[in-house]
């Protein structure tokens, strides 16, 4: 036999099986939204007036999970967790959000889910909003900010190839584009502060920064990104975190007073133009039948619900943050709002379209949380999590909280299972889930509504949430051996350092 023949043909047969594991692999987006409500979309509320066609689309195109929750009620905590696979308050951001020139949160040592899909092939980029801390660097003073100094931490530190982001919320200075590890236009001017709902806090803003235009910014980069890669062998990861509804609620001038519902039904409905937008990129690329787009959002949403049809609310003054509830509600008919521990802080719009293995217009009743997009990334390019590469033993195991769905990406129910998903508020205040059962580890939301409350202290809130969505009859008294259980489950999963 010719031996130069044979390796030869070994060589093909390999090349080949590479490209065909490639072109098995799936490219994942996933977007991000920033404070959309489980009420603000048409799919999982149709009493919303609020048109959100795309979205709509996207639900009906792929699974819909309607008790998916993010694993924080407020921004930056969700973000630590959906990157990581792991809960934040094990990290040492107990409760609140950093600002725009916070430390760096993520210890580079830890794998991400961008280092981990990076590691095994992938091409990783965000686009969008960061929000964990960026390492802007001071001047020799120590006194004033350095912008020609690159940043000592930035998402290219955490497993991304590509990286062009805003600091913070839009809310929070600096306001500047960050490409890679560098200021890309220095500021040049100071934004003023403004009041709700454009509103801003004082600070430096970019040579290039429109507000404004932003999220059609950004959404550009993702089109023309989404275009470049589909042209190369390599699967890509894109994270896509967006800047809206967040504060400042200034919708672009071609949506204004389009939703009939004020300055917020506006942005929703350019947020799920942006959501239309990436999927057209995503078609004209021809890359639609194997790529995953994972929609969903950080929290819920920051508008208020009134009953009192006499008060005024965000229809009859802009400047409010809240709706009647006959005219839009935001959360659905979840109780509170955002930063709250109560379901409309955290309950939040999840959909999964991928035309390859997803059952076009399925529903998923399961409870999940963003930590798990991490474990599922690994299962679905067929790699263990054990792989991770982690340089420093103290980090432990990649993705501590993390739990696959991709058995109920594929109807597989029965393959499915985790341990109780905790949800977190603003101050700190911990739940934990049992099945239809929930239990409140504290007095209050723990977030906005009245009562605050202080976390820990009892009595403690249980509900059943089939019987009642809308969190309104306390079963703590009525039923104190559920009760004792899931707290215990909830102190176990707290004081060990992962819940997998």
């Amino acid at each position: 036999m010719n031996l130069r023949f044979l390796s030869c043909s070994l060589l093909a047969a390999f090349s080949l099986a590479l490209i065909c594991s490639a072109e098995e692999r799936p490219n994942i987006i996933v977007i991000l939204a920033d404070d959309m409500g489980y009420g603000d979309v048409q799919a999982l509320n149709p009493h919303s007036k609020i048109p959100t066609p795309h979205l709509n689309q996207l639900a009906a195109g792929g699974m819909t999970f309607t008790d998916a929750h993010s694993p924080s009620a407020v921004c930056t905590p969700t973000r630590y967790s959906l990157i990581t696979g792991r809960y934040c308050w094990r990290s040492r951001l107990k409760a609140g959000v950093l600002n725009g020139y916070g430390t760096p949160l993520i210890d580079p040592a830890r794998p991400t889910i961008a280092s981990f899909l990076k590691q095994h092939g992938y091409h990783t980029a965000i686009i969008g909003k960061w929000h964990l801390g960026l390492g802007f660097q001071k001047d020799e003073t120590g006194n004033k900010w350095d912008w020609e100094k690159p940043l000592n931490s930035s998402p290219l530190d955490n497993g991304f190839t590509k990286s062009l982001v805003i600091p913070a919320s839009l809310d929070f200075p600096p306001y500047v584009y960050v490409a890679g590890n560098k200021v890309r236009a220095f500021p040049d001017r100071i934004q003023p502060k403004q009041g709700f709902p454009g509103y801003l806090r004082e600070g430096e803003l970019g040579a290039d920064f429109s507000i404004i235009d932003c999220l059609d910014h950004l959404t550009e980069n993702v089109a023309k990104h989404i275009e470049d890669r589909s042209k190369k062998t390599e699967p890509f990861f894109l994270y896509f975190p967006l800047t809206a509804p967040h504060k400042p609620v200034l919708p672009h001038p071609r949506y204004q007073g389009k939703s009939k519902l004020g300055p917020y039904g506006d942005f929703v409905m350019q947020v799920d133009d942006v959501v239309g937008n990436t999927i057209k990129a995503i078609d004209d690329a021809g890359i639609a039948e194997n790529t995953m787009i994972i929609y969903t959002s950080d929290n819920g949403s920051f508008m208020y619900r009134t009953t009192d049809p006499a008060d005024p609310d965000h229809l009859a003054d802009e400047t409010l943050q809240s709706y009647f509830e006959g005219n839009h509600t935001a959360n659905g008919v979840r109780r509170g709002t955002k930063a709250d521990i109560w379901e409309a802080g955290h309950r939040v719009p999840f959909f999964v379209k991928w035309p390859a293995a997803v059952e076009a217009g399925s529903l998923c009743d399961k409870t999940i949380t963003h930590t798990d997009i991490f474990a599922t990334a690994a299962d679905l390019i067929g790699k263990n999590l054990s792989t991770a590469k982690i340089d420093n033993p103290a980090i432990g195991v990649a993705a501590p909280d993390s739990f696959s769905i991709l058995p109920l990406l594929k109807g597989k129910e029965k393959g499915f299972k985790r341990a109780s998903v905790i949800n977190h508020s603003a101050n700190g205040t911990f739940a934990i889930r049992d099945g239809d059962w929930k239990l409140v580890l504290g007095s209050g939301s723990g977030g906005r509504e009245k009562p605050k409350g202080v976390r820990f202290e009892k009595p403690y809130s249980l509900f059943n949430l089939k019987e009642d969505p809308s969190e309104a009859k306390d079963r703590w008294s009525s039923e104190p051996d559920i009760a004792s259980k899931m707290e215990a489950s909830a102190i176990k999963l707290i004081a060990n350092g992962r819940s997998r």
